[in-house]
């Protein structure tokens, strides 16, 4: 069964987050990662640091729950992140991206 992602990417000082949702989480953090799109607002404010993430079976939930997120404030988009990933470490630090 196909999984799909909601996430958060925040820059090296945790000032700024971008959520996002996709049907690759791997393959998409690591295109956030290399900057391939280079006017992206990710890619503009250095957003490389993958902080949250959830796990869906459908991508219209997946979808449903980043536009929910998207309209949250700052704060309760903190709060999700420090109660799984206080530190706000890298989740994807040690991931293997190989693509063909």
């Amino acid at each position: 069964m196909k999984k799909s992602h909601t996430y958060f990417m925040a820059n090296k000082n945790n000032t700024v987050i971008y959520i996002g949702v996709t049907a690759t989480l791997l393959k998409r953090v690591f295109e956030h990662k290399t900057k391939k799109y280079k006017s992206s607002f990710a890619t503009k404010y250095n957003c490389d640091k993958l902080v949250y993430f959830e796990e869906f079976t459908d991508i219209s939930q997946a979808i449903t729950r980043e536009k929910q997120l998207k309209a949250g404030n700052r704060k309760r988009k903190e709060d999700l992140v420090n109660k799984t990933n206080p530190d706000w470490n890298d989740l994807s630090e040690g991931w293997l991206f190989y693509f063909d």
